[in-house]
């Protein structure tokens, strides 16, 4: 009895398709992603249940590390000029040109408002560098917005203090980033880290409070099972 042959089929398989698809699938992503924005200083923030994410326009995100500087963060270039601008006429200080410019590329920031034009004569990788040396200072007044500290403030006369406390620095700016905005227009965010002291986190919401900014988000990291 004769073999019988088994007919040979090819093996080529035409990928041409399947590449369409992956390339459409990776524009698309490419398009509708959103970058996260590059912080100064790391922040650890707690493990909490939530999953409210936090605006991705119109936002402020208040950043406070674990030694307590706060820095902050606008997502809209045209609206972080303008309040730039408006707590510099504030307290008196000006911008050439340049300055102006440097302003809207920044993506988060955190120094006093006089130190605020050599800051943005740097460039982004010197400001970078400016940070960190200022950092590792302790207790140094030339990093971070000033927001009056917590010392000699505690329970119900935090409220009291923010009213008079002329070097709070922060409560103008959050002033100046919501005026003019209908309520829940600019949606505020607290990002702290985890080992933050919780005075200074209770004087942040203490000068929110003040300013009748009750609605804001705690940005925090979704609980799973092995971080109970």
């Amino acid at each position: 009895m004769g073999k019988v042959k088994v007919k040979k089929q090819s093996t080529f398989i035409d990928m041409t398709a399947m590449s369409d698809v992956t390339v459409l699938l990776l524009t698309f992503f490419m398009l509708t992603s959103t970058f996260m924005q590059k912080e100064p200083i790391t922040v650890n923030t707690p493990a909490s249940v939530s999953e409210v994410k936090v605006p991705e326009t119109n936002s402020v995100t208040i950043l406070v590390d674990k030694d307590g500087k706060i820095f902050l963060a606008m997502d809209n270039p045209a609206e972080l000029q303008r309040t730039t601008e408006a707590v510099a006429a504030h307290y008196n200080v000006t911008f050439t040109p340049a300055q102006q410019n440097a302003i809207r590329k920044l993506t988060s920031f955190g120094v006093p408002i006089r130190d605020l034009p050599a800051y943005l004569d740097k460039t982004v990788e010197k400001q970078d560098a400016y940070v960190q040396e200022q950092l590792k200072i302790p207790n140094n007044p030339r990093i971070g917005i000033p927001n009056g500290g917590s010392e000699n403030i505690t329970g119900d006369d935090a409220t009291a203090a923010n009213k008079i406390d002329p070097n709070n620095e922060f409560k103008v700016w959050i002033e100046s980033a919501t005026k003019g905005k209908a309520i829940g227009e600019v949606k505020l965010a607290i990002k702290a880290d985890k080992t933050t002291d919780y005075k200074v986190v209770k004087k942040v919401i203490s000068d929110l409070r003040d300013l009748r900014k009750n609605e804001y988000l705690l940005v925090t990291n979704l609980r799973t099972a092995s971080s109970d």
